[in-house]
């Protein structure tokens, strides 16, 4: 290749299209510094208390790289929803806290995401430090959670837990947001 050639082979990937979790990224920071209110969108049995609760999504933190949503559900503020960039894709983590205010045994856990998603849903399969955590404190039935986000744009952003023989799924209004939330 000539030089002319590698100029237009680099000039053309300067150029290239962004990639749908950076799209994802940029539709889920149009959310910062805002609160939504949600509801069960999908659940069994032992999400019975998801179904009269009052959920909200408070997008709390946003830089380049993270954006920190709590996931609010009655007086329960112990749930931080975490997205990071990687240089492949994107990172979920739960953080979850104890009443005392440090880090619960079970938090921290999540996934990378392994496919390439579209600009409006990325899934984030259970990675190996979530598989051993999992396992420690006894609820191996988690071992297999793939978790995702769905936006879409202006009307809903919606969380969702899923493994075999389980589907959990919250709905956020992202058309009304929340004024004086707890933010």
């Amino acid at each position: 290749m000539n030089m002319y050639g590698i100029l237009v082979s680099l000039s053309a990937s300067a150029f290239a299209a962004p990639q749908p979790a950076d799209q994802f990224f940029t539709q889920m920071s149009t959310l910062c510094s805002k609160s939504f209110n949600g509801k069960l969108a999908a659940g069994d049995d032992s999400d019975a208390s998801f179904a009269t609760a009052k959920m909200q999504a408070v997008v709390r933190t946003c830089t380049d790289r993270e954006i920190q949503i709590s996931f609010d559900v009655d007086e329960d503020r112990s749930r931080t929803w975490i997205i990071t960039r990687t240089d492949s894709g994107l990172r979920l983590k739960h953080r979850h806290m104890l009443k005392d205010g440090t880090e619960d045994p079970v938090s921290q856990y999540g996934g990378d995401t392994a496919q390439v998603g579209t600009a409006m849903r990325q899934e984030f399969p259970v990675d190996a430090y979530s598989k051993a955590m999992f396992t420690k404190e006894g609820r191996t039935v988690s071992n297999t959670n793939v978790w995702a986000f769905e936006i879409d744009p202006g009307q809903t952003l919606t969380y969702e837990l899923a493994r075999p023989n389980r589907l959990f799924r919250v709905a956020f209004d992202v058309a009304n947001p929340v004024t004086g939330a707890s933010e």
